[in-house]
């Protein structure tokens, strides 16, 4: 048995404001579920979830999301889509000649639009990557633990796709920031087999710990890096 990923979960203290944000940026429409609202992913493009919180942002966030460029023109675009919806230039330390825009979301999080050419990002789709921190341990869990094949072992840096392709999950390597309390940014998985339990077990078997268990039933775990993610009962 294998997990699914459906989503990358968002805490965000506004969630429908964000959720309008990246369904315009993404073109993608808007769900209602018991986790928040959801902009549903398919076989090859990650879901997004926002869920209310109360917390504020603190940076830095260990995912961030990276989107592609056909063209010059289409970067251009999308840049200034988010700014329309509501986002705004983000100042990272990044430098004038690097071809990638940091933007901000409504509530905060950093993400990039990438420049055309990005042969690693090429046919990943628009949302092209989540960009994490993390060691080479925990890229080796998510590949065991989603069935996705390692697409980058090299030099501590780590990424996973679907077998289907589409977008990659990366792991930058060492070192990692300190984690400081709650993570505002999560995965949100199922059991491909329905059997949430043996699931668990399979995942605990692969290096997680289990944290503690919802009133709708879901599951919450931690992987090697201590980041935590939910296992949903179907």
């Amino acid at each position: 048995m294998l997990s699914r990923l459906l989503s990358v979960t968002f805490d965000a203290r506004d969630p429908a404001r964000a959720a309008r944000f990246w369904a315009g940026l993404l073109d993608r429409e808007i769900v209602e579920d018991s986790g928040g609202l959801l902009l549903p992913g398919d076989d090859t493009q990650v879901g997004l979830r926002f869920a209310p919180t109360r917390e504020e942002l603190v940076r830095p966030n260990r995912i961030h999301l990276h989107l592609t460029s056909a063209a010059p023109d289409d970067q251009q675009r999308t840049v200034a889509t988010a700014l329309r919806l509501g986002g705004s230039h983000l100042d990272v330390g990044q430098r004038p000649e690097e071809g990638h825009v940091v933007l901000a979301d409504l509530e905060g999080y950093a993400f990039c639009v990438i420049e055309p050419g990005n042969n690693f990002l090429a046919g990943c789709g628009f949302l092209g990557e989540l960009a994490c921190d993390g060691t080479r341990e925990v890229g080796l869990f998510w590949s065991a633990a989603l069935g996705w094949p390692l697409v980058w072992d090299q030099d501590e840096e780590t990424a996973v796709q679907s077998p289907y392709g589409g977008t990659k999950v990366a792991w930058g390597g060492p070192p990692v920031a300190p984690k400081t309390g709650r993570n505002r940014q999560r995965f949100d998985l199922a059991p491909a087999g329905g059997d949430q339990r043996a699931e668990v077990d399979r995942l605990v078997a692969l290096g997680a710990t289990r944290l503690g268990a919802g009133a709708d039933g879901t599951v919450e775990l931690a992987d090697p890096d201590g980041n935590e993610f939910c296992l949903r009962a179907s």
